[in-house]
């Protein structure tokens, strides 16, 4: 099932597409559903709602304050190679905070900052877990999984690289796109493995993998985040890009005010986005 928060009328609401339409859940966010054990496909075939068109619908990111959204940087090799880092034996993580994500559609802003020539694009797969642990064991990792979605983990590299960590590069307000829906895990190989992940900027493809491409797969990223951090129903992981970013080709590549940014990932969908300049 294909989950998705959205407004509709000045009201915020969760919904589940069908078709065209989407019929509406509730106004109870997915991430209470999620923290309370809510099975979400349960939930949707146990609930009635309204039906409506899915064009007159403004979405919002699947979860908009997921208790953690935990990312991993230099996850597929070949990125690895175009970036000024050896591959580590151990995941990169850092964090996103929830004020910087924007749904489908709305635009990733280009912050007004001197010394940014354009935001660096990054398409990914994002994992959400539908249950939390500690000392999760690999082999029952996918259990916590309870979908996948998409995300464009957009970077001002100027303030990545200010320092060693990276966290303000990847925070500016409004360069996280996160969505459309919450692909449930049934309706994915396990693991989201094998699936074509691509980021298109104008319509050119940027960024071209398999999913299969990763060094640390879904099972392994939670497993290993386990081990030091208590995960949460709700948490999302952010899984990595692939090679192509703009920052690392001569002349640079960055999305700028009037471009289009797209994620695309067979059988989750496409996530895309305007690129506008912050106003102050």
């Amino acid at each position: 099932m294909r989950f998705v928060s959205f407004e509709f009328q000045g009201r915020r609401a969760v919904g589940v597409r069908e078709g065209n339409q989407i019929r509406v859940l509730g106004n109870e966010p997915l991430e209470a559903l999620l923290a309370r054990g809510a099975n979400l496909s349960a939930y949707a075939r146990e609930t009635a709602g309204e039906l409506l068109d899915a064009a007159e619908v403004t979405l919002l990111p699947p979860l908009s304050r997921p208790p953690k959204i935990i990312c991993v940087g230099l996850n597929y090799a070949d990125h690895t190679k175009e970036s000024p880092y050896e591959q580590p034996n151990y995941p990169t993580l850092f964090f996103r905070v929830h004020t910087s994500l924007v749904a489908h559609a709305a635009p990733l802003v280009r912050p007004a900052v001197d010394d940014c020539a354009g935001l660096d694009f990054e398409g990914e797969v994002a994992v959400i877990l539908g249950k939390g642990g500690r000392h999760i064991a690999r082999a029952d990792a996918l259990s916590h999984v309870a979908g996948y979605s998409l995300f464009n983990d957009g970077s001002v590299r100027e303030y990545q690289f200010k320092a060693p960590q990276w966290t303000v590069g990847k925070n500016f307000d409004g360069t996280g796109a996160f969505g459309p829906d919450l692909v449930t895990a049934d309706e994915l190989p396990p693991g989201a493995r094998g699936l074509l992940l691509q980021t298109k900027l104008n319509g050119q493809v940027v960024q071209s993998a398999s999913t299969d491409d990763m060094i640390f797969d879904v099972e392994t990223l939670i497993s290993i985040i386990s081990e030091a951090i208590t995960l949460e129903a709700g948490d999302v992981i952010v899984s990595g890009t692939p090679a192509g970013i703009g920052w690392a080709r001569e002349p640079k590549l960055l999305m700028k005010h009037g471009d289009v940014c797209e994620v695309i990932v067979e059988k989750i969908g496409t996530l895309s986005n305007p690129i506008i300049d912050e106003v102050r």
